[in-house]
């Protein structure tokens, strides 16, 4: 058990000192390697000793997890293990049905391999599983080459499988089952998870917190699921789940380590992550728990600078580094932005041609007395307007989709901001503030014509997403 136990609701701040200058060593190695950040929370023996969110980001907004999301479903199935409602030697299919399957080796699959990754299946199944109408039938329909407990293979598909069963057993989405028992004791409150065609919680991904929410979840597990001086966690559930229950593989370094039960091992403590750089660590050995939210490719080389940087100095990290702007690249007229741009680019609705984003239309409108831009754009959902700022971020809320996975539920935050390196070319930026998607937008036009090239900061698929042609309604 750790030597100080948080007692009150949310976590308490330490006092600020000079420091030592660990955070500022490392905020610059991250930003030397084009590593981006949006929020960074360094928690020390129950304090909040460094803290941060790079502009538009914000405290209380929340941010996409993607497969941090699996510790929390993991927790579900420790609650429901505690509760009678199953056990880890269960087999799947005694609670998901096998599809009509009579593969052995899914009649064999225990929960317990959901949990550790080693359901079997040669590689990463979730593909083919959310492609069919009913991701249960497609996830049991896979072929599961190895014994299960053989073959570890990261498997987003298994844990919607466990969120599945969780929601069998409880009659509860995952989301609805935890805020009782998890979220509300820890006072989270605004959490959303996304869901299936068939409204059961994606399980591995898909669950948005806030950076302080998650910083408290990774204080709880540092405490052996104690809270204000209470069990919250079911008793041992932390040490079993984040102990090395298999051997990894994996290219890079803090892969190799072992995983648990949606949890991996590291070379310090050990971890809940999440693509594009989500990481919650917890680092018993300095009573410590480190919280970022980004958007690079490079999770190793996040860890790298972690543990470079601040490990050794967990002691006294440093000042807080507070609201750091995040630059747009290229010029930044002074100047409003519809004054310098070409009569026919404006007011006028462009149709697009068919394209795999699915955008239907665009219309760029100079709002009367303001020096910005609305920028509308149609797609199978509707429309939506985005407001963009000549050289700074501007907020508004659409409807569109904008690279989040599943059907879109209804507004998303977004910021825009605009420059025009050269008269020929308007450069859009658009950021949802719940995840780690940066969309940019060049836009070259002729009388009737409009050519939008699309890219992407990060992605699980290509980030240039290629160039789009409007045509302007006659």
């Amino acid at each position: 058990m750790p030597d100080r136990v948080v007692d009150v609701a949310r976590l308490p701040r330490a006092p600020r000192s000079p420091g030592t200058g660990a955070t500022d060593r490392f905020l610059e190695a991250v930003r030397a390697a084009g590593i981006e950040l949006h929020s960074l929370m360094i928690v020390r023996r129950g304090e909040v000793v460094t803290e941060g969110w790079w502009h538009p980001y914000r405290p209380d907004l929340p941010h996409d997890l993607f497969s941090m999301s699996k510790t929390f479903t993991s927790c579900a199935v420790g609650f429901a293990r505690a509760e009678g409602l199953l056990d880890l030697e269960d087999r799947v299919v005694d609670h998901l049905g096998d599809a009509g399957s009579t593969d052995p080796n899914l009649h064999a699959m225990r929960l317990r391999h959901l949990l550790t990754m080693t359901t079997g299946h040669d590689g990463d199944v979730t593909g083919q599983t959310v492609t069919d109408p009913d991701w249960v039938h497609g996830f049991l329909s896979q072929p599961v080459q190895h014994p299960p407990g053989t073959h570890f293979v990261y498997n987003t598909a298994a844990t919607y499988a466990l969120s599945a069963v969780v929601q069998a057993r409880t009659g509860q989405r995952l989301l609805d089952y935890l805020t009782p028992r998890l979220l509300e004791p820890l006072g989270v409150a605004g959490a959303t998870w996304e869901q299936s065609p068939q409204g059961i919680d994606t399980g591995g991904f898909g669950l948005a917190l806030r950076t302080e929410d998650i910083a408290c979840f990774g204080q709880l597990l540092l405490q052996d699921g104690v809270w204000q001086g209470r069990q919250v966690l079911p008793e041992g559930w932390v040490a079993e789940a984040s102990a090395r229950q298999v051997r990894s593989v994996h290219s890079e370094s803090d892969w190799t380590e072992g995983y648990g039960y949606q949890l991996w091992r590291s070379r310090h403590g050990y971890r809940a992550d999440g693509a594009f750089g989500q990481f919650c660590l917890v680092l018993p050995e300095h009573q410590a728990v480190v919280v970022m939210t980004s958007a690079t490719p490079d999770l190793q080389g996040v860890l790298n600078r972690v543990w470079e940087h601040l490990v050794p100095h967990l002691d006294d990290p440093g000042p807080a580094p507070g609201d750091l702007a995040v630059l747009l690249p290229g010029p930044v007229p002074a100047d409003p932005l519809a004054g310098a741009l070409a009569p026919g680019l404006l007011g006028r609705t462009f149709d697009l041609d068919p394209n795999p984003l699915g955008l239907t239309a665009m219309r760029l409108d100079a709002p009367d007395g303001g020096d910005g831009l609305e920028w509308t754009l149609w797609d199978r959902d509707g429309e939506g307007t985005i407001d963009v700022g000549p050289g700074r971020w501007v907020a508004s809320t659409v409807g569109l989709r904008l690279g989040r996975e599943g059907p879109v539920t209804g507004p998303v935050e977004v910021v825009g901001a605009a420059a025009l390196p050269d008269p020929g070319r308007l450069v859009l930026h658009v950021r949802p503030t719940v995840g780690p998607s940066r969309f940019e937008a060049q836009i070259t036009w002729s009388d009737a014509t409009v050519q939008m090239a699309l890219g992407v900061n990060v992605a699980f698929g290509p980030t240039d997403l290629g160039t789009l042609t409007g045509h302007a309604r006659t």
